[in-house]
């Protein structure tokens, strides 16, 4: 068993109902181990579209890197994901931003993920529940990538604790 943590977010639609199921359908494939507080954030690359719900997950799987990611694609289409252009809003992203501590570089799949270390959307869920976590290629913990970001106040805000993947929110 491995320890994968995957980065969800939407911003289209029934925002809340597409990463409850993106959880649900995460524990087809593996255990739930830690989920994060919930975060509204603000858009990055193409700005004019709504905002975001944000959230991390920690699974600990069997699966393989590259059936992990198959699963992660299936339940975006299955959300309705469509893919217009780079950046653009989406019903269901599901990220996966580490598979324990290995390092692949594939046109189809890179993890750790390339740009992890530049989102306050992913560091600050991120932190909450891995503040230790070392980044294998970038050789510091999460605590310190997130610190490299300065205030990130205006970029995110909690609106639930981890309640929120369980519908108790």
């Amino acid at each position: 068993m491995v320890r994968a943590y995957i980065g969800l977010g939407s911003n289209l639609g029934d925002r809340l109902g597409y990463l409850r199921g993106a959880v649900r359908g995460l524990a087809e494939i593996g255990k739930i181990v830690a989920v994060s507080s919930l975060y509204e954030t603000t858009p990055v690359g193409y700005l004019d579209q709504p905002w975001f719900l944000n959230a991390v997950v920690a699974l600990e799987t069997g699966a393989s890197p590259e059936e992990l990611h198959r699963h992660l694609l299936g339940l975006e289409e299955a959300a309705g994901r469509e893919r217009p252009f780079p950046n653009a809003p989406r019903t269901l992203d599901l990220d996966l931003l580490f598979y324990d501590d290995l390092v692949l570089n594939r046109p189809e799949l890179t993890i750790p993920h390339p740009r992890l270390h530049e989102r306050a959307f992913v560091l600050v869920p991120l932190f909450e529940i891995a503040p230790n976590l070392r980044h294998p290629t970038l050789h510091k913990p999460v605590r310190e990538l997130l610190a490299a970001l300065g205030d990130v106040s205006a970029q995110l805000l909690q609106i639930a604790g981890s309640e929120w993947a369980s519908g108790e929110s």
